[in-house]
């Protein structure tokens, strides 16, 4: 936890867009994992392990919850503060906080584990349990939204 615990949280912040939810899961999944370690601390690589774990509640998670379900704070709160050239930054974030809220839950997870986690296609099939070619329709089709939502740090991605 001390090694990977802000990543771990990262990643679910990324996956959930929301900092309690992201920390609720990454509390549920290490109580798990602590609970099977000595079945854990025997698998070739931890860290991978607890990260899908991470994955998988958060798209069980994402099953569960009312589609009707939405965050409503207010990302103008705050902005009065920000220093010169830090609120370019927030607006873009909340922008893509926005546009990224649109997506499926599948769809975010491969935009995430693509473009933020670097894995490729073959990988994240894996995790997410379907072939490469989901994998490819999903990343294209949320890629679409995020076009027409016109969110500007998606054009260097990759195809």
């Amino acid at each position: 936890m001390r090694d990977h615990g802000p990543e771990l949280v990262a990643f679910a912040r990324r996956l959930t867009l929301d900092h309690h939810r992201a920390e609720d899961i990454v509390q549920d999944v290490l109580a798990r994992v602590g609970m099977r370690w000595s079945r854990v601390a025997g698998s070739n690589d931890v860290r991978a392990y607890v990260f899908k774990a991470v994955l998988n509640d958060f798209l069980s998670w994402r099953r569960r919850r009312s589609s009707r379900e939405r965050a409503t704070a207010d990302p103008a709160a705050g902005r009065e503060t920000a220093a010169p050239g830090v609120e370019d930054i927030v607006l873009l974030r909340d922008e893509l906080h926005t546009a990224l809220a649109v997506l499926s839950p599948v769809q975010r997870a491969v935009v995430v584990l693509r473009y933020h986690q670097d894995l490729p296609d073959t990988e994240i099939a894996r995790l997410i349990r379907c072939r490469e070619v989901t994998v490819r329709s999903h990343a294209h089709r949320a890629l679409a939204v995020l076009r027409r939502a016109d969110v500007p740090i998606i054009e260097g991605s990759r195809p």
